[in-house]
């Protein structure tokens, strides 16, 4: 059955792409574009994930810290001196 006919993708082809990493429905598009046009089957694509076992959630869930905060906090001191 399609999943997304936007670019034809059918559930066995999500199920796969799942089976070989891409756990989120932002590495399934990566993977064959599902979900990057009308994203009319983000939902579905979603619910087949599931909440099955991903390596990767194991690292978001960690609670390690994010670089993008660290490297918030080196650029606001310069933005601070540059606009005196």
């Amino acid at each position: 059955m399609y999943v997304c006919s936007c670019f034809g993708i059918t559930e066995q082809q999500v199920r796969e792409h799942a089976d070989t990493g891409a756990c989120t429905p932002r590495q399934i598009a990566s993977a064959c574009k599902a979900g990057t046009d009308c994203g009319g089957c983000v939902r579905r694509i979603q619910s087949l994930l599931g909440r099955g076992d991903c390596p990767r959630r194991e690292l978001i869930d960690s609670g390690a810290p994010e670089p993008l905060g660290a490297e918030a906090d080196a650029v606001a001191p310069a933005a601070l001196s540059g606009a005196a």
